[in-house]
């Protein structure tokens, strides 16, 4: 959904645990069964590392919602094998290192987006330059088909995206589309995800009601630098999602890009962010942006 290539880690929540500002360094994960696969885990590095908090004090491992940009820009300083050594140290605290999830992720809808997200070529703004015509939202067989493929080949999550600004944007008819699809896939005994756009509480709760595992809606950098990659919606707009699909009870993933042309205090901001959010989300993709018009 990115104009260029993209390089995704798909991280558990319990990585703000202190030693989750290695984010600002993110750990990069191939997948293994095609171009629309995404692996989440921890590549895992012996190394040696001396200081056993997570900055300011913070015991390694602890669970908080209070992080000062003070504190995330002291550990995101830190040497990186050190960040990768207390970032193994706190998944084995809370995980298997040994599993893996897989997850396929298939684009419903693809192209035509009113929204104006500079790296995104799914945007009807840079059409132009993309050649990428606007296509119309997949059938439920063909998807069903699809989740179908990926539980057999081993895939325990399925992930739709839309490029839409939000269900709102076209209608009751092609949302309960999507809520067949994941009842449907649903029913097949896997996690079902979706990104859709920016959700009213209402649409929300038909999601979570449809049996939706989790919800991707990226805030992809700073509150300071958000306005110079996208001009069609605000920060405070992406939070407000986040917050609906928080209290219809289904789980957030969120994260962001680097090579946005940011600087390293933006990134510490969308850390910041993340990880002040009143519950932190349970995966953070962390995208690396290349070889764009950007």
């Amino acid at each position: 959904m990115i104009r260029g290539k993209i390089i995704t880690a798909d991280i558990p929540r319990r990585f703000f645990a202190s030693a989750g500002a290695a984010l600002a360094r993110p750990a990069v994960l191939d997948a293994t069964s095609g171009p629309r696969t995404q692996a989440r885990g921890l590549v895992v590095f012996k190394t040696h590392s001396r200081n056993m908090s997570g900055g300011s004090g913070t015991p390694l491992g602890a669970i908080r919602t209070d992080w000062t940009r003070d504190e995330i820009a002291e550990i995101y300083n830190r040497p990186l094998v050190e960040l990768m050594f207390d970032a193994a140290t706190v998944h084995r605290m809370y995980h298997n290192p040994r599993e893996v999830q897989q997850a396929t992720l298939l684009s419903i809808k693809t192209g035509g987006c009113p929204e104006t997200c500079s790296y995104c070529s799914q945007s009807s703004k840079w059409s132009k330059d993309t050649k990428l015509p606007a296509e119309k939202l997949l059938e439920l067989d063909a998807v069903y088909d699809a989740a179908l493929e990926a539980h057999q080949r081993g895939s325990s999550r399925f992930c739709m995206g839309a490029a839409w600004r939000g269900p709102s944007q076209v209608g009751p008819k092609q949302f309960e589309r999507v809520l067949d699809m994941v009842s449907k896939i649903r029913a097949l005994g896997m996690e079902v995800c979706t990104t859709l756009g920016m959700l009213t509480a209402d649409q929300a709760h038909k999601l979570k009601h449809a049996g939706l595992s989790c919800y991707n809606h990226n805030v992809d950098t700073s509150p300071e630098f958000y306005d110079k990659i996208t001009s069609s919606r605000t920060y405070e707009e992406r939070l407000d999602t986040i917050g609906k699909v928080r209290d219809a009870g289904i789980g957030v993933c969120s994260g962001g890009i680097i090579g946005l042309g940011e600087k390293k205090e933006d990134r510490v901001g969308l850390l910041h962010t993340l990880a002040t959010l009143p519950q932190h989300p349970e995966s953070v993709p962390i995208n690396a942006l290349v070889g764009t018009l950007l």
